[in-house]
């Protein structure tokens, strides 16, 4: 309760008579406001002499309230908080207010809210609005009542941040004009405060102008649209880019409704990029593209024009609905080709720099704005083709020949490897067929090897040139790229500028020698160095050759298969010189053996028949079946024919 409005009501004084307590007995007195707390009720009995003389008591006295420290009546009590309701406007906690500012200075702004005092809100909270005088009407927050010091607490900040998305809302939907305080710079642009939110100012919506130095915006004061609301995030975008344009649209209209094409104008650049540069043109922008400022090579704009530079151009096209104005700056030169040599023809020699360097050739400038290509098929005699950065790069300084030239279409093809004498001319004097040379292998494919024997003359090499008795499934088992190799010519193509070679050539062939010694019917030791689904591949050591056997022919006599690394004998059922190919078998070997002995015993059968009908003759006594039946008992399944064509020769000679 405040000290000002207690004195003001009437309190009655109660007269007390002044007596002399004795030390022990003060401190025994607690209950009263004379007494010392700290001492026990026992000890006061003991040590009190005489009874104390206390002040007369009035019914309606309020001890509780006296020993409290307010010396008022319950009745004024209740008369005082009437008065008190009257003179003080309810206000709460939390709420927002309007106050009027009563006093100012550089620091605080005090707030009169009609409270029974003022409140006190820092000046930094008006940064927003510089123009703020006594008398205004501000919106406060009422953060405490009393703090430690007895001051109301209040806050704008609070109060414009309470309604301060209402009025955002607000201000986008209406389209309204708002104020706002730029207080910092931040990645991409600004912070502004609006109505106590802290909104984004990208700097793109700065100004129409490009904006190189953001700090000069900082602590002003200027004028915004919200532009975009993030509900959700608690995102405020806003533009003062859209005021001015909205102010420039009406002028650009009039501007490029007077534009007409091939109009030369004079304007500032305003922006540079790597495309190309904007130009102002009084009210309304034009882009020169990159491709339009020079006739000559270009690899930023930079290198033709500077910001802030007057410039004449010319107006190339214009769209009125999207408001495009297409500018070019090297139009208004003349054209380096139509300055270049009239005598300049194809085969002439020419110097140039290179200026641009691609997979599939360089672009040589001959002259400012004049380039030619050199394809790289051009820049070398080989075949084996590379990229033309491994022949040259940017800036180099060129010999060339022109190839073809096309001055109505302005394009001209140049080529290096002109320079130097064709490789190919007199190839069949330098690389007669049956010759031997060394090449280097540059490349492998699956059926041979590309080697060169000098730069310009390539070849290939069959996979099954490669070597006389080596199965080779790829070439890179045989050889490595950049390795050299022994080859002989075995044929020329001029024309399609071919070589084919061997390397095997370079050797007598062993399967002349091999036809005698792999005879069909001979056998062998062999080796199985390789289990396939149909069959195994056999080594015949010493002579370094492989033969073949199928899986029946891999069965041994017992009924077993043969296995992988197993030394077996092995014969030759099939040779054939010509596709290198031995055809083994193991089981051949028992098979033929068991063939032979049957041929043998029925031989005998045969024989021992003829005898039996010879008997037959003389004694003419048994059919003829009754003497050929014991002889077929006899014989095996093998024999049957045999015993059958025998029977029909006795029964024709009967």
């Amino acid at each position: 309760m405040s000290e000002e409005l207690i004195q003001e009501q009437p309190v009655e004084v109660i007269e007390t008579q002044e007596v002399t307590i004795p030390v022990e007995t003060a401190e025994a007195v607690a209950e009263t406001p004379l007494t010392v707390a700290d001492a026990p009720v026992e000890e006061v009995k003991e040590t009190v002499a005489e009874p104390v003389k206390t002040p007369a008591a009035k019914e309606e006295f309020d001890w509780d309230a006296y020993e409290k420290g307010e010396s008022y009546t319950t009745a004024s009590k209740e008369e005082l908080l009437e008065a008190y309701d009257k003179s003080v406007g309810k206000i709460n906690v939390g709420e927002v207010v309007t106050g009027v500012v009563t006093s100012m200075n550089k620091r605080e702004v005090v707030v009169n809210i009609g409270y029974k005092s003022d409140g006190v809100v820092s000046m930094n909270e008006f940064r927003y609005n510089p123009d703020l005088q006594v008398g205004d009407e501000v919106e406060v927050y009422i953060e405490t009542l009393e703090d430690k010091k007895g001051q109301l607490s209040l806050s704008h900040k609070q109060a414009r941040a309470a309604r301060s998305w209402d009025r955002v809302t607000q201000a986008l939907e209406s389209d309204e004009i708002v104020q706002g305080y730029v207080k910092c710079r931040t990645k991409g642009g600004m912070i502004v405060d609006v109505f106590g939110i802290e909104a984004f100012l990208p700097g793109s919506q700065i100004d129409v102008k490009p904006i190189r130095d953001y700090d000069v915006f900082v602590d002003k004061t200027m004028e915004f649209k919200v532009v975009k609301i993030n509900q959700d995030f608690h995102n405020v975008v806003v533009s003062h880019k859209v005021l001015i344009e909205a102010e420039l649209e009406q002028q650009k209209q009039e501007i490029i409704s007077g534009l007409e094409k091939g109009q030369i104008l004079e304007g500032i650049v305003k922006n540079i990029t790597t495309y190309g540069v904007f130009i102002d043109l009084g009210g309304v922008d034009g882009l020169i593209h990159i491709t339009d400022l020079s006739w000559g090579r270009v690899n930023h704009p930079e290198e033709i024009v500077s910001l802030d530079e007057k410039i004449r151009v010319v107006i190339l096209d214009f769209d009125n609905e999207k408001k495009r104005i297409a500018l070019g700056f090297k139009q208004l030169m003349p054209h380096p080709w139509e300055a270049l040599d009239t005598e300049l023809k194809v085969g002439d020699k020419v110097t140039g720099k290179v200026v641009v360097v691609a997979d599939y050739g360089a672009f040589v400038e001959i002259a400012p704005g004049v380039e030619g290509l050199i394809h790289v098929s051009e820049m070398s005699w080989t075949q084996h083709l590379r990229s033309a950065q491994d022949f040259m790069k940017v800036g180099d300084e060129v010999e060339a020949v022109v190839l073809t030239l096309d001055r109505e279409e302005r394009k001209m093809s140049l080529g290096i490897k002109q320079l130097k004498p064709d490789p190919w001319e007199g190839v069949e004097e330098h690389y007669p067929v049956g010759s031997k040379h060394t090449a280097t292998v540059r490349n492998f494919t699956n059926f041979g090897v590309f080697v060169e024997i000098e730069e310009g003359v390539e070849g290939l090499i069959h996979i099954s040139d490669l070597s006389w008795t080596k199965k080779i499934k790829h070439p890179s088992e045989f050889t490595s790229i950049g390795a050299n190799i022994d080859v002989q010519v075995l044929e020329i193509d001029k024309e399609n500028r071919r070589l084919s070679l061997g390397h095997k050539q370079l050797e007598e062939n062993p399967w002349d020698v091999f036809e005698t010694i792999f005879t069909v019917g001979s056998i062998h030791e062999g080796t199985i160095t390789e289990l396939l689904d149909r069959g195994a591949v056999i080594s015949l050591s010493p002579y370094g050759i492989e033969g073949f056997a199928t899986p029946k022919h891999l069965v041994k006599e017992d009924g077993s298969q043969s296995q992988l690394d197993e030394k077996l004998n092995f014969k030759v059922i099939e040779f054939n010189k010509d596709s290198k190919r031995i055809i083994l078998s193991h089981s051949r070997i028992f098979e033929d053996e068991q063939r032979e002995a049957a041929k043998k015993e029925t031989a005998e059968v045969v024989e021992k028949e003829k005898k039996t009908t010879k008997k037959a003759k003389k004694e003419k006594a048994a059919p003829v079946e009754e003497l050929v039946q014991p002889a077929l008992e006899k014989t095996t399944l093998g024999d049957i024919t045999e015993l059958a064509e025998l029977k029909e020769k006795m029964e024709a000679k009967k």
